[in-house]
């Protein structure tokens, strides 16, 4: 948990919490904030499983994994390819395309360029291509004369997309199957704050949306996970315009890593579905193994 990206503080809580509830299953559990000794702590701790609560770039994007695959450690969620490609916005976009998942128009440009002029028309989103939990997304709205000024920690090329209106809804995937959507209420954009902090926003689980909205939101889910080559645990986000319908549902990206904090959405879906959140944390350590 911890490790050195955007999202520490929240994989050091998704970290805490999994390891209080590994115990209360009777596991044996080291909690690790990953640093750049983390071969040698391992080494040192030779564990039976790692059970991967890091977030963000280093611990979602395919690189821890690989260190576990090299020193043969059995760990839970996503392979090296799977997370890297869901990680990559765009490259996952096109795997998305190729299962026939709709997506949100988007391209990959220069922050100079999105700094100095717009770069589509308005309303749009500007984001990092490689980081999750909105951490560093810019809501250019349709009224806004000039583009935004992105912050200077932002990397040198971003992703820039069509802004798609309506509900955020959301769904997890654990193993071979759907758990249920998720309605996200918020009075504003759903951004960093909304996500983590207390009252942010509202979950409705199950969402109270149309049966084929939501049988479509399972499906693509599941559809998603599986075109990325997803193990164990992942969660696919989407915009719904319901004035559209059906056509109004775009996939926006599948998180390898979810938050299991105490505001997150994948523990509520499983506790919807009679898991509880010892027992799905039980599951990921035992789903654990390499070759993911």
């Amino acid at each position: 948990m911890g490790g050195p990206s955007a999202e520490r503080e929240v994989s050091l809580s998704t970290g805490q919490a999994c390891a209080a509830a590994l115990r209360e299953k009777d596991y044996t559990v080291v909690e690790v904030d990953a640093g750049p000794d983390l071969p040698a702590v391992l080494s040192d701790i030779a564990p039976d499983a790692v059970l991967n609560c890091l977030h963000g770039r280093w611990g979602e994007d395919g690189c821890v994994q690989g260190l576990l695959e090299w020193m043969g450690i059995p760990y839970s969620h996503s392979g090296v390819l799977a997370s890297a490609l869901a990680m990559d916005k765009q490259r996952s976009k096109d795997v998305y395309r190729g299962e026939g998942l709709p997506v949100v128009e988007g391209l990959l440009v220069a922050a100079d360029e999105v700094r100095a002029a717009h770069v589509m028309a308005p309303p749009y989103v500007v984001k990092p291509n490689n980081e999750g939990s909105s951490v560093g997304v810019y809501l250019v709205r349709e009224a806004a004369n000039s583009p935004p000024q992105l912050d200077g920690d932002m990397p040198d090329v971003v992703m820039v997309e069509q802004f798609v209106p309506g509900r955020e809804l959301t769904t997890t995937v654990m193993g071979d199957r759907a758990l249920g959507v998720t309605d996200i209420l918020t009075t504003g954009w759903y951004d960093y704050d909304a996500k983590y902090k207390e009252g942010g926003s509202a979950h409705v689980v199950p969402a109270d949306i149309p049966e084929d909205i939501y049988a479509l939101c399972l499906d693509y889910a599941l559809r998603a996970h599986n075109a990325l080559g997803c193990k164990g645990v992942s969660r696919t986000d989407f915009r719904w315009d319901e004035s559209k319908g059906a056509a109004g549902l775009i996939l926006l990206e599948t998180n390898t890593q979810p938050g299991l904090t105490g505001t997150s959405l994948t523990p509520e879906q499983a506790e919807h579905c009679g898991i509880s959140f010892p027992d799905l944390c039980a599951w990921m350590v035992e789903d654990a193994s390499c070759a993911r």
